[in-house]
């Protein structure tokens, strides 16, 4: 894995400034500590920042073909690079090196954009074609690694992550008012917007081209779930050992490193399904990393326990305290430099850093939910709709909304008060916009009283990219539809960004079987019966995986990785909360309304209400804004 940048001035040919291109390397020194590499000539210039994985001694990037026209910079892992250099050296290409970053270049040199069809791994790179003036720049299918755009004073500049972009002097700061009120339902700002105007994150599945013709943007893959609509009736036996099949050569392909492989394992499904196919696979006995927290109704350290156990894994397990967590969310701006709501990045980045004291790569269980449909919102639709069709009209309207309001607060992990209310508050709400209002945190109704009455009339319908990715999508059942709109917004802006930018942070490679090229084809013309059968989440899943791990693991319910933010806000990180959310430096910013937001933080501190959702993604607003927005 590698952090890469790069300044491509065509246009008036303003030379590339060589001290501006390395400050901009050295800001993503964490995610490549082993080497750095700069290439620079005055109408382009590129960065690199490497963790070695591959080809340790040789791999060193930039990297040019055989005559030094073309220059790559890359991020990433490609599983099936060594049958393509197979294919290119009988094509007559020369190889300087053992790395798979030289594949891409070759490939290039071979089929143009079309190399990125061939290409089954992560990436995100990007090729200088000097004779033709051209950069090309693509990013994988599902969005696992990031790459961030903008173009100022005429130059086209690129980076891993948005604080490499920052560093160049041409570029402005000022807040998306479209990305702010997009965060604050979704947690995060849907690509291919970033919380800044004018800068971009290049979507997943796409290239783009820069040359003296302009900027050329396409995609060159979309993700197909019509062919799981077109099976006739099936039986799941005719698909697990299929399944298993897959799953085996995947997790097989993956271990691919010239350094030591471990796997993050939380005890749920998928991550035990990784490391049980793991332990089958790799030469030696797999390390294990999990980890536990203090709070009992969080805590799911002993079911990683027992999948460690069961398979005989070297198991290595943190605890994390209230105390821990408190010290370290002033610090999380340091390497998130967009606002980002998941609490769970918190424990993510602490894995990581436990998990990189002993290897460089590990494998994770990320993927499967959306793959597999393990998400318990999607039986939350069907409840919705039993609620809707069988509870009388006036107990909906009258009595229930009074046995709401009666319900105990609870401050523990997805307590019964929290699911009753976050279900009913899809009621009457459209498919697409009622899965994102469960997910999410802020509700349309509840902006109304936080946001300044200046910027609401430019606003436009939160759950406009929800939508449009239902339009996209090429299948006809809403939770087709609905699977396809967690992949395309849900996976790639909250999961694969938090698990990106917490392994980066430290310097860890996280490799996700679940999302393999091979894996993503046999899934998505999987039946939606065998995912979601009645009730029963990750149906196919865990019939195919019965034998190798133990019952209650694959029968247990799905918590997630929740963090204990409700108790943290009212505890440890009370004084913090007050600071950020004081009305003095509300009103200062000009955003939110200070009364509402002081109204939220009195009725949570006296448990009349759980506005956990809410003041966290405020606080991590706040954090993040004093930090980038802020002189």
């Amino acid at each position: 894995m590698c952090g890469i940048c790069g300044i491509v001035s065509i246009q008036h040919h303003q030379p590339v400034d060589a001290g501006v291109l390395q400050r901009m390397t050295r800001c993503m020194h964490h995610r490549g500590p082993d080497e750095e590499g700069i290439y620079c000539r005055p109408m382009a210039g590129l960065g690199s920042r490497r963790l070695s994985i591959i080809d340790l001694a040789g791999g060193q990037q930039p990297i040019a073909n055989e005559d030094e026209t073309l220059w790559i910079v890359y991020n990433g892992e490609i599983y099936n690079f060594q049958e393509l250099r197979v294919y290119l050296e009988r094509q007559g290409h020369q190889f300087r090196t053992h790395t798979d970053t030289e594949v891409i270049l070759h490939l290039y040199e071979e089929f143009g954009p079309d190399c990125v069809q061939h290409l089954n791994g992560i990436f995100a790179f990007a090729i200088w074609h000097e004779p033709a003036e051209t950069l090309f720049i693509a990013r994988d299918r599902m969005g696992i690694k990031p790459l961030y755009y903008t173009t100022a004073n005429n130059q086209l500049i690129f980076g891993s992550e948005l604080k490499v972009i920052l560093a160049h002097p041409d570029v402005r700061r000022e807040v998306d008012l479209i990305s702010l009120n997009e965060y604050l339902s979704f947690e995060y700002v849907p690509s291919p917007r970033t919380i800044l105007r004018n800068i971009f994150r290049l979507e997943a599945g796409h290239w783009l081209l820069y040359n003296r013709a302009g900027l050329r943007h396409e995609a060159y893959w979309q993700l197909s779930l019509a062919r799981s609509e077109l099976r006739p009736p099936v039986h799941w036996r005719d698909y697990a050992p299929k399944l298993l099949d897959r799953l085996q050569q995947t997790v097989q392909q993956e271990l691919v490193s010239d350094v030591p492989v471990g796997v993050l394992l939380s005890g749920g499904l998928d991550s035990s399904t990784i490391a049980a196919l793991m332990v089958q696979s790799y030469p030696g006995r797999v390390k294990s990393f999990s980890i536990g927290f203090e709070e009992n109704s969080f805590d799911e350290s002993g079911y990683a326990r027992q999948v460690a156990q069961h398979l005989g894994t070297e198991h290595h397990e943190l605890v994390l305290t209230s105390k821990l967590a408190a010290e370290m969310v002033p610090t999380i701006t340091d390497f998130l430099d967009e606002p980002f709501a998941d609490s769970s990045l918190i424990p993510t980045l602490l894995l990581s850093q436990f998990a990189r004291q002993q290897v460089k790569v590990v494998l994770g269980g990320d993927g499967g939910d959306e793959l597999f449909a393990g998400y318990p919102t999607l039986t939350a639709h069907r409840l919705i709709e039993y609620y809707e069709r069988i509870v009388p009209r006036t107990v909906r309207a009258s009595v229930a909304p009074r046995l709401l309001k009666r319900l105990p607060v609870s401050f523990n992990n997805i307590s019964f008060d929290f699911k009753v209310r976050r279900l009913l508050s899809g009621r009457g709400v459209p498919l697409q916009a009622r899965h994102h209002r469960w997910l999410g945190a802020f509700m349309d109704e509840q902006k109304e009283p936080l946001l300044q009455p200046w910027i609401t009339p430019i606003l436009r319908n939160t759950y406009t990219p929800a939508y449009e990715h239902a339009r996209a999508c090429d299948a006809r059942l809403p939770l087709n539809q609905i699977l396809y709109s967690d992949m395309k917004l849900y996976l790639e802006g909250d999961i694969l960004y938090k698990v990106d930018r917490a392994s980066m942070a430290a310097s860890l490679e996280v490799r996700v079987p679940f999302l393999n090229r091979s894996l993503i084809s046999f899934a998505s013309e999987l039946p939606l019966e065998l995912k979601l059968h009645r009730f029963t989440t990750k149906f196919l899943l865990k019939k195919s995986v019965r034998h190798l791990l133990p019952r209650e693991i694959i029968e247990r319910p799905k918590k997630g990785f929740n963090m204990p933010v409700a108790k943290w806000l009212t505890g440890e990180l009370r004084e913090l909360t007050l600071d950020m959310l004081s009305p003095g430096r509300v009103a200062q910013q000009g955003y939110f309304q200070a009364n509402f937001v002081s109204q939220l933080l009195d009725e949570h501190f006296a448990r009349r209400q759980d506005h956990r959702k809410l003041l966290w993604t405020l606080l991590i607003f706040q954090l993040w804004h004093a930090r980038y927005m802020e002189p």
